[in-house]
Formats: C-alpha cells, sequence, structure tokens
C-alpha cells in the first residue's frame, strides 16, 4: 500500500515552499502561499533531490588512492573513482588535516567553500566549514565575495558603510510616493529577483515595479540589452556599450555644472572633493573636458539624450540605481563612485524616493519594506591564522605561492595551499578564464570536497563526501531583506549514505580532539534553537515579539512586522550631516578620497574618473576581438546550482546554452538560428548555440553563467560555459574584485561534429572497497 502524501515547510535561495513527499520521495514542492510570484526554479528540486548525478557514498579519486598527497594533481577531472567506507574517508581527511598542519601550518589549508548551497543558517556549508577548521587550528579564507566584493571595498571609503550594496537602500514605498524619474544603470532584468541569500518568503519585485509605473514614476534603463527592460514597465531603453557607464555619468555630471543647474549647497556641506572632481570634469587635470560629445565616442550614446537625461534628473525627483554588474568589470570601482557623484550634484540624496542606490533586480529584497532587525545566522568563529586572500584570487594564490599582492591599501604574500577543503559552491562556476583555474588546481596535495552532487568541482576533487539536501536535514532559513523566518523540516531520509555536513565535521572534531569547541555541546535540534532564541532576542530588543520557538516550528515560519514608515538612504544625514555623520573620515559623502590617494594606486585615483578597461570595444584589441561578451546570471537557476533540473535544461539549445548575438553580428558571420556556435579568445573557447536577439545591441553577445563545466581534452568547452573566455584580473588593487563583464570575443559557426556534452552524467565510479 502507498504511504499516504506528507507535506513540510522548507525554504530556498529561490524561495520558501511545502515539500510533498510520497513513499519517501520529493514529488512536489508547492510554493509559498503568501508568495505573489514564486520562483520557476521550484519544479527543478524533485528531480534533483533524486538525480543519478548524486554522490551517493563516499568517493576517493584512483590516484589520490594509490599515492596520496604524492598523486598527480594534473589527473584531477580525468580520473576515476572509489567509493569507500565513510570512517576511511574520515581517516584520510583527518590524516591529510594533521599532515597539513603539522608539515606546513594551518594557512596552507585552503577554506574556500564559496557558495549558496543551502538558504538555512545551521547547515550553511560555507559557515559550517570555516568553524571546523577555525576550531582546529585556522585555515585561508577568503575576504569578499563574486557578486558585489568591488563595492564591498569601495563604498566604506566613500559613504562610510556597504550595506547599501546589500539590498538597504531607500525602499520601494517611499519611491512609488515621491519618486518621479528612475534611472537605472546596467538595467533591471527580473530573472535576478528570484534569488535572495538566505531564501525568501516573498518575490514582490514584479509588483513594486507595477505599483511604482501605476503612480506616475518614469523608469530609464541603460543596458546594452532591451532584455534588461522588465515587459509592462513601458521604460525608455538607452542602449550603451558595455563598460562604459562612468564615462556617461561623467558628462550627465559636467552637464549639470556647464548649464549651472548642480545642487552646489548639498556638494558642499555633505560632499568632500567637490573642487577636485569639478577640475577633472572641466579638463583641468588631463586637458580633456568630460563633456556629453566626449562620452558620445565612448558609450554610443547621443550627446544630446546625455545631456538632456541629465537636466530632467535635476528637475524632478530622481533615484539612480546601479546593477550590481557593473562593478563586475575592470575598473568596476568608477561607475559606482561616479554615480554617488551624479547623485550628489543632482541633490536628492537622502530626500524620499531620491538620492542613489545598488543592485535593484540585482537579487530579490534590494528596497523591500523590512524592520532592520536580526535574521538567523550561525557563527564562524575567529581563524587564528588571520590568513585571506580576495575571493577572486584564488588562482593567483595556487600559481605563485609566496609572491606579494595588493588589496585594499595593504601588501600581502599569497600562501603556499598544500590542503583545499570545499563545501558548497563551485569554483568551475564562479572564477575566471577556467583553463588557467584547471592549471592552478593541479597544485594542490589534497582536495575535499562536500557535495550533494558530481559537479564540476566534486570531479576535481581527490576525496568527496556525499552531503544532504536542505531536505534531508532540519534547518531554520532567512533573510534579512524579507519578513519571514522559516522553520525547515527534514521531509526525506537521506539519500544513500550521505550525512549533513554538521555530522561530518562533528566527526572530524572527534578525531582531531576538538568536537567541544566545534559543537559546544548541541545537536542539530539545539542548534536551531539557539539561533532562533538568539534571533528572538535581538527581536524583543528592537521591541519586536517573538513567538516561542516550539509554536514557531510548528507554525512553520514567522513575519516580521512591517515598518512603520518608508526608509530612507541618508535621510538622517542629509538632515543633520554634523549630528549623524557618515562613516568615512571626513564624515561626509566623499568625492575625493585622501586615503585612497594615500595608497598611490593608479589604476584607482581618489575620485571617480574614466578609466578603460582592458578590454571593451573601445580598445585596440577589438580588432581582433570585435564582441563584447556579457556573462549575465541564468533565468532557470541559481549560479550553477540546479543545472541538471528542468527549469534549467528546458531553456537550453540542444543540451547547451544559449548564445545571444544580434541579427546584423549574425548575419556578418553567416550565422542562422540555433546554429552550433563557437565562442572564443586567447583565453580559451567554447560551444554555444546561436539566438538571434534584435533586442541586443551590435557588437554585444550574452552567454549566461552556470554550465556544468565540460572540457574536452583539447582544451575546448563543450557545455556553454562563458568562463572559460572571462579575464582573471582584478578589478584595481584597491578592490581586487572581479573583471567578469570585461571580456572580447569572435564567434563563428562550428562545422565539425558536435561533441557530447558529458557534464550530467556521473563519472566513472568502482565498487565500493571497504579496506581500501
Amino acid at each position: 500500500m502507498s504511504e499516504k502524501i506528507r507535506r513540510y515547510p522548507s525554504l530556498s535561495h529561490w524561495g520558501a515552499f511545502t515539500a510533498v513527499v510520497a513513499d519517501g520521495r520529493l514529488i512536489d514542492c508547492e510554493p509559498f502561499a503568501r508568495d505573489s510570484a514564486p520562483s520557476d526554479i521550484l519544479r527543478s528540486m524533485p528531480a534533483m533531490v533524486h538525480s543519478p548525478l548524486r554522490v551517493n557514498r563516499p568517493a576517493i579519486r584512483k590516484g589520490w588512492l594509490r599515492d596520496r598527497h604524492l598523486s598527480d594533481g594534473s589527473e584531477r577531472g580525468r580520473d576515476g573513482y572509489v567509493e569507500v567506507s565513510w570512517d576511511v574517508a574520515l581517516a584520510a581527511v583527518h590524516s591529510e588535516l594533521q599532515r597539513v598542519r603539522s608539515e606546513h601550518g594551518s594557512e596552507a589549508i585552503f577554506g574556500g567553500s564559496y557558495g549558496w548551497s543551502s538558504a538555512g543558517r545551521l547547515h550553511h556549508a560555507r559557515t559550517q566549514t570555516h568553524r571546523f577548521l577555525n576550531a582546529g587550528g585556522g585555515c585561508t579564507n577568503q575576504a569578499g565575495n563574486y557578486s558585489w566584493g568591488t563595492a564591498q571595498f569601495l563604498l566604506p571609503h566613500v559613504i562610510g558603510s556597504y550595506t547599501p550594496v546589500t539590498g538597504r537602500v531607500t525602499d520601494w514605498n517611499s519611491v512609488t510616493a515621491h519618486t518621479r524619474l528612475f534611472i537605472a544603470f546596467g538595467g533591471m532584468p527580473l530573472r535576478n529577483t528570484q534569488i535572495t541569500s538566505g531564501g525568501a518568503g516573498d518575490h514582490p519585485v514584479s509588483g513594486q515595479l507595477e505599483r511604482a509605473r501605476e503612480a506616475g514614476v518614469e523608469f530609464v534603463v541603460i543596458s546594452p540589452t532591451r532584455r534588461d527592460v522588465p515587459a509592462g514597465l513601458e521604460a525608455r531603453w538607452i542602449p550603451i556599450r558595455p563598460n562604459t557607464d562612468a564615462a556617461l555619468m561623467l558628462a550627465m555630471m559636467q552637464a549639470l555644472i556647464a548649464d549651472g543647474i548642480h545642487d552646489e549647497t548639498f556638494l558642499r556641506t555633505h560632499c568632500v572633493g567637490f573642487d577636485a572632481l569639478r577640475a577633472y570634469l572641466e579638463g583641468k587635470t588631463d586637458g580633456i573636458t568630460k563633456t556629453p560629445e566626449w562620452a558620445q565616442a565612448i558609450c554610443d550614446v547621443p550627446a544630446t539624450v546625455i545631456r538632456e537625461l541629465a537636466r530632467e534628473a535635476r528637475n524632478v525627483r530622481s533615484m539612480l540605481t546601479c546593477a550590481w554588474s557593473l562593478q563586475r568589470a575592470h575598473r568596476g570601482e568608477q561607475p559606482y563612485w561616479a554615480c554617488i557623484a551624479l547623485a550628489a550634484a543632482l541633490g536628492h540624496i537622502g530626500m524620499p524616493g531620491g538620492g542613489v542606490a545598488f543592485g535593484h533586480a540585482s537579487m530579490n529584497g534590494v528596497g523591500n519594506p523590512r524592520m532592520e532587525i536580526a535574521g538567523p545566522a550561525m557563527e564562524s568563529g575567529r581563524n587564528p591564522t588571520g590568513s585571506v586572500i580576495p575571493v577572486a584570487r584564488v588562482t593567483d594564490m595556487l600559481l605563485h605561492p609566496g609572491q606579494a599582492y595588493e588589496f585594499n591599501g595593504r601588501e600581502s604574500i599569497y600562501p603556499d595551499i598544500k590542503m583545499v577543503y570545499w563545501a558548497g559552491g563551485n569554483p568551475f562556476h564562479h572564477q575566471q578564464d577556467l583553463n588557467r583555474l584547471s592549471r592552478a588546481w593541479a597544485k594542490p596535495q589534497t582536495i575535499v570536497t562536500h557535495e550533494i552532487w558530481w559537479t564540476p568541482m566534486a570531479r576535481r576533487s581527490d576525496i568527496v563526501l556525499p552531503a544532504t539536501t536542505t531536505l534531508e536535514r532540519n534547518d531554520i532559513g532567512g533573510s534579512t531583506r524579507d519578513r519571514y523566518v522559516f522553520a525547515m523540516h527534514q521531509a526525506l531520509a537521506p539519500i544513500g549514505s550521505s550525512r549533513n555536513d554538521f555530522d561530518i565535521y562533528r566527526e572530524l572534531a572527534a578525531l582531531g580532539g576538538y568536537e567541544e569547541a566545534y559543537t559546544q555541546g548541541r545537536d542539530e535540534m539545539a542548534w536551531i534553537r539557539h539561533i532562533f532564541d538568539s534571533m528572538s532576542k535581538a527581536w524583543r530588543d528592537s521591541g519586536c515579539e517573538a513567538p516561542e520557538f516550539d509554536a514557531f516550528w510548528d507554525q512553520g515560519y514567522v513575519a516580521i512586522p512591517e515598518p512603520k514608515r518608508p526608509f530612507v538612504l541618508f535621510e538622517d544625514f542629509r538632515h543633520d550631516p554634523a549630528g549623524h555623520p557618515l562613516r568615512t573620515p571626513s564624515g561626509r559623502i566623499e568625492l575625493y578620497s585622501e586615503k585612497i590617494a594615500g595608497f598611490g594606486y593608479a589604476d584607482c585615483p581618489p575620485h571617480p574618473a574614466w578609466l578603460a578597461p582592458a578590454e571593451w570595444l573601445g580598445s585596440p584589441v577589438a580588432a581582433r576581438w570585435p564582441l563584447h561578451l556579457l556573462t549575465p546570471q541564468p533565468a532557470g537557476k541559481l549560479h550553477s546550482q540546479m543545472d541538471g533540473g528542468k527549469a534549467s535544461t528546458d531553456l537550453k539549445i540542444k543540451g547547451r546554452e544559449a548564445l545571444h548575438i544580434s541579427p546584423a553580428d549574425a548575419k556578418d558571420r553567416r550565422i542562422s538560428q540555433h546554429d552550433l556556435v563557437k565562442v572564443y579568445n586567447d583565453r580559451g573557447a567554447c560551444l554555444a548555440v546561436a539566438v538571434i536577439d534584435a533586442d541586443l545591441k551590435p557588437g554585444v553577445v550574452m552567454l549566461p553563467t552556470g554550465a556544468w563545466f565540460d572540457a574536452v581534452d583539447e582544451g575546448l568547452e563543450v557545455h556553454g560555459n562563458p568562463n572559460v573566455l572571462t579575464m582573471d584580473v582584478g578589478t584595481s588593487r584597491l578592490t581586487q574584485g572581479s573583471s567578469a563583464q570585461s571580456a572580447l570575443v569572435e564567434v563563428a559557426p562550428w562545422k565539425d561534429a558536435a561533441p557530447v556534452v558529458r557534464a550530467l552524467e556521473a563519472p566513472a565510479i568502482t565498487e565500493l572497497a571497504h579496506n581500501a
């Protein structure tokens, strides 16, 4: 007789849901009843939970099993695996941790684990990995992130905090009531609003945009593609050359000054450095006046459009927002700094519905009306080594141990990494120039991974420990940009012999003699109660009521009260800059930073400027590589998560990712709709399927990220992963962020037989070897 259907509340980064289970299998994910626009990614989950790609048992790479840390690392990605018992696998991991720490020090262990593996805060793989490694002596960690790491290290110098880039900006209620002109640099692609780190109970952005439009807000979207204009918004689209937004913003500011309509008072009372920036805009420092005509030649936007947009933004209450993608480019500091300067010149910063913001439509929850109180959180502890690198510099670290590098005013040395410990995340998605990363990946002696599926990361590891999905454990989740906190009930028994990360680390900590330091005497449910109680105390300290844990767990969620009034970014600072100073050296907005000037970075001057990227359509290399490649976030998955799921595979064409190309560029290359094409430059090549797109600016092509890396022996990536083409250099010495959006390529029809895509097939695994 079939087991009756059971339902369990749960949460993912793409939204809350009810897991529907029958006969021990997940059969459906019903969206949370209060979600106004559930994500389509939910439909990928049932098949992925029970996928043949699951890592069912601990597995060790054959070469490493034979030769241990002396094995040939270049075989990673090609070698087969032997399944072993948990005892054998854990003993091998423990032995390597002890050996590396004894022979090379804890800083020789790289605790990468960059990733979004779970919306649950207890079983967040990155947090648990660092907590375990820190308890055992530490590791080399990562600073920043790929999403908005450039802004994270720039904005504190300019406005005293990076919290606005995480979504704490003037909220939509204020925008709807007061904004008249909303200018979105980098576009507003709603596909990104499916996702919130920590999950979401609601996806309100499309509804918020509709209410704003009905209230009379006019939208202008500045992007190389009309696809970044939300349907039904009736926005003006200004197509622009990629990576040139800073020039456009500077020219708008110059036009305001030339017309004498800039807000001189605000620039004098709330900012420092205006005179230095004005001298640059007027050409007194380099002989080039940054007029709209000057910008037109750079960004291919008519000077008349630039000048009129500046005047219009000054004459009505305006909000400027920058997509995260703008700072994920070479010299990505400049558009963010220039946008702040332009907003200051317009004079609307700190006014209801006015000023500057970051990340609208880069993630769900940006500008969400929400009280600023704590969400659920887990502590990772202190890293005893203090060793850390900028997140996007992992390849440099592995290839050049002992080499000096500069970062945010400091000079450091890359450590010599002997062991990589990874849980959650996929560097063969996040990192740029994957062929270069593949060469670097051969350097460490041992690579250990906790993984749910046989991802590109798992296939390039020496020891792979099978991890549970969200649905195979209990947890608590929630985001600081969403009003809901969710109980996440275990709905399924662990698949195969998989274990959750907490239990894996608990057993390893016991082998190392520091289990108490890692667990603090708590098991899974005790930790969930502890996380909830800590959050509840913070709520009560803020004057909010919080339910008792048992009531929360039974109901499955709790809602935070809505704020009593709209939030306006910099409102107190505008009213009283002396009484509410910013956390900058001057207490004001720094249009010129003396601190950055002291660093002496030629690649990041002390005021916003036009600095040409190494690769853009105005650079000399464009003669050879005439197409600018944009790599947007995918619509059917989170980064590379769920790449084998239905929502993702339905968007592939002939099993590969789609490359969008303009009709003119396709015609010049004799490319027809759905042709197999090769996308290439000096760094690498990949195959994709052409989609001819009239909404794309000529000279620009788009290939979404997230295809599981699948390189054949001659180095050709056959699945459509664009990061074999992107440039692996820091945005500047100041922030060392990702420059993924600065890449030039060529595209040509593929004439040979189409190589088979094997990324979504399991690797070769031999039978279980209990005594390996």
